[in-house]
């Protein structure tokens, strides 16, 4: 009878045992995923806890079972064992709740995989805007022979942005530089400015005019763009051979040229892009001297407003005639310096500098 009591110690030991360590082990997966992916601190803390929690009582019915093992085997008092049967008798409430903690340790688990998964949505949803930013503004660009080249980037209120620019070698020296600006805010604008940046690249080393490069871009854009959006582009390019920037403007903001000593304004060559599919741009061609420099820009540099007073051209062209010799990365961010702080609010639109100078 005594070892009879002792086996059931054993048992319901072992049983005990089985039922806990399947439910630490899911738990303690659950602890390793977050300890690799969460930043939450509060539910890693009760995740260790119930790890903890599980291991104590894998090792009370471990050392219970362990006791029952040396008394069945030594054949120690029938009253040690009924004590310590009786002790087992939550066993019995394990085994049947059994299913249900290890079905508790699952759902923790699924939880946990879904917090992670979470995180790693908001952790990309924060990441893209930048990402697509710098696919479509980047912080850097490529060095040219013959060229300084600066650029400036300040995003607005909107989640994604819909300016952009380019310097783009063409081949034979030639240099396009573009800059960009679609209307609105919001993934679709993005879109389109991503389609337009990208496919200039290929007409402007197809086309040598630019107007006939933006014109191309107009006929194929127009067909595979819908709604109401528009695009502002100016184009130039420069041929340091026949030392000339030639340029096209589709309904873009005047860019600002340093030339002998003064200012000239580029204007609009021809209409917003998208406006008419059939729409013609035509191409006008200056000189471009070594010292000369050229500031292209979207219009929310432009429209920085302390109430009724807009920045306007004509703080855009004092800024570059005030100090035409800083290299074209300063006057990018003086000019925006400038803006903001004209501003009596923040800029809520999107602002993009270019600047290229002949060295």
């Amino acid at each position: 009878m005594t070892r009879l009591l002792w086996l059931v110690v054993v048992a319901s030991g072992g049983l005990g045992a089985a039922v806990w360590v399947r439910s630490w082990r899911f738990r303690r997966r659950l602890l390793a995923q977050l300890e690799a992916t969460s930043g939450d601190a509060d539910l890693k803390r009760l995740a260790r806890s119930g790890v903890q929690r599980d291991g104590h009582a894998v090792l009370v019915y471990g050392v219970v079972t362990l006791v029952g093992l040396v008394g069945a085997a030594t054949g120690a008092s029938a009253w040690v064992a009924v004590a310590l049967a009786l002790v087992m008798v939550p066993t019995a409430l394990t085994v049947g709740l059994g299913r249900q903690l290890i079905a508790d340790a699952r759902l923790e688990m699924r939880r946990g995989d879904l917090e992670r998964r979470a995180q790693e949505v908001l952790v990309q949803e924060e990441l893209a805007p930048r990402r697509w930013a710098e696919r479509l503004a980047p912080s850097s660009l490529a060095s040219v022979e013959g060229l300084t080249v600066g650029s400036a980037y300040q995003p607005g209120a909107g989640m994604l942005a819909g300016d952009f620019f380019d310097v783009v070698p063409l081949g034979g020296g030639r240099v396009g530089m573009v800059i960009g600006d679609v209307a609105g805010h919001g993934i679709e604008p993005a879109i389109t400015a991503f389609q337009t940046k990208y496919l200039l690249r290929t007409l402007l080393r197809q086309f040598r005019d630019p107007a006939q490069a933006v014109e191309e871009l107009n006929r194929q854009m127009g067909s595979s763009v819908h709604g109401e959006e528009f695009v502002s582009l100016f184009v130039a390019v420069h041929d340091p051979h026949a030392g000339t920037l030639r340029h096209c403007s589709a309904g873009h903001p005047p860019a600002v040229l340093w030339h002998d000593r003064d200012i000239q304004l580029l204007g609009a060559t021809g209409p917003l892009l998208l406006l008419d599919p059939s729409g013609s741009y035509y191409a006008h061609e200056q000189a471009f001297d070594a010292g000369d420099v050229l500031v292209a820009y979207t219009d929310g540099l432009a429209e920085a407003r302390d109430g009724d007073d807009l920045f306007g051209e004509e703080r855009i062209a004092t800024t570059l005639r005030r100090d035409p010799g800083q290299t074209p990365e300063l006057l990018c961010k003086a000019l925006l310096e400038a803006a903001s702080d004209h501003a009596s609010s923040p800029i809520t639109d999107d602002v993009a500098i270019l600047a290229i100078r002949r060295d």
